[in-house]
């Protein structure tokens, strides 16, 4: 069956931008430090979790598509950085000159700059005068997550030129690739005597079960498609089974795919999140430092957590529209699915 036509009728873009939302509603509670709320931490910790969990899945889906279309290696790359980067350099840059206007260190804003745009965020997290006094002083702690997504596509031509090569015995790899990343994610922190062991484990080795997950559900994708309550079912029982004991946990990342693909072909209305612009990219890469800036600006002590909360989101929503709007849409290509999406939604 032609790619372009397995794309249709799908809710990836309302489950995209759902997970986004999750983790936005996460890091509201922790970086406003309200009392109140202190409880919800880690319940919703878990949440976000599953969150990003969920978009390395899609992520492996709809990017081993991308490759199957791609024309060449180049056309593959040519997308993939088109897609991300300019708004994820927009996002590294306007807090940068913020910190310039405010008197900040020149030499401090040069190595965030350098460091953050080549996605090595751990180096250098900070701006000189902006959110010293939060709780947390990260410009954008969200974006650690987009260097494991670079080094997964880096990753995927071989993964996919492996695949190839093995034919029918193409899933023996994938179990192989979901189980070494189990193996990473669980064992580098019991094996590794080391306090970044933890940061070490859920680098890519250990996400790749998300990944190898999402590429599985693109093999599978018509049987989705005709099959979701199936997915949907023995999805929602390996996740719950995954709870049960520590030992189960590896199960989640095939769980979620299951109940992901349900979510996404179930049918009844496509519910198209991205009639106006698919902003679920720029609710995720933005969020943080609008947070920031509004704890910084006594917004959430002041209002509370309930109208702190909501004119967060405003800002994050107008944000990440102007952000498709000016930066994500006109980076991308006229044939872009992206950009097909929303062009043919606004026509209706």
């Amino acid at each position: 069956m032609a790619t372009a036509h397995r794309l249709a009728a799908n809710r990836f873009d309302l489950i995209r931008l759902a997970l986004a939302s999750a983790v936005f509603a996460y890091h509201a509670i922790v970086l406003s430090a309200l009392a109140p709320l202190s409880g919800l931490e880690r319940a919703w910790g878990h949440v976000a979790e599953i969150a990003i969990q969920g978009f390395f899945i899609v992520s492996g889906a709809l990017v081993a598509g991308s490759l199957v279309r791609a024309q060449s290696l180049a056309d593959y790359a040519g997308k993939r950085v088109r897609r991300l980067y300019p708004a994820y350099a927009t996002v590294i840059l306007i807090p940068a000159l913020i910190s310039l206007l405010m008197g900040g260190n020149p030499g401090g804003v040069a190595n965030y700059v350098g460091a953050n745009l080549v996605f090595l965020n751990f180096l250098s997290p900070d701006l000189p005068g902006l959110f010293e006094g939060n709780r947390f002083t990260e410009v954008n702690g969200a974006l650690w997550t987009l260097k494991i997504e670079v080094m997964f596509y880096l990753c995927l031509p071989i993964i996919g030129w492996v695949l190839r090569r093995m034919g029918r015995a193409q899933w023996i790899a994938l179990v192989a690739l979901y189980a070494a990343g189990e193996a990473w994610r669980h064992y580098v922190p019991v094996l590794l005597d080391h306090p970044l062991a933890p940061v070490l484990a859920r680098q890519l080795p250990g996400q790749m079960a998300f990944f190898a997950s999402g590429i599985a559900l693109w093999q599978v994708w018509d049987l989705a498609r005709a099959k979701p309550l199936w997915f949907g079912a023995a999805g929602l029982a390996l996740v719950l089974l995954s709870a049960l004991h520590p030992w189960l946990e590896p199960l989640r990342a095939a769980g979620l795919a299951g109940l992901v693909a349900c979510a996404a072909f179930l049918p009844g209305p496509a519910l198209n999140a991205a009639r106006f612009g698919d902003i679920s990219y720029g609710v995720y890469i933005t969020h943080f430092p609008i947070l920031q800036g509004l704890v910084m600006a006594g917004a959430f002590a002041a209002l509370g957590y309930a109208a702190g909360f909501l004119l967060s989101a405003v800002g994050v929503i107008a944000a990440s529209y102007a952000l498709w709007h000016l930066v994500e849409r006109p980076a991308l290509r006229p044939s872009s699915h992206y950009r097909k999406v929303a062009s043919n939604s606004e026509q209706d």
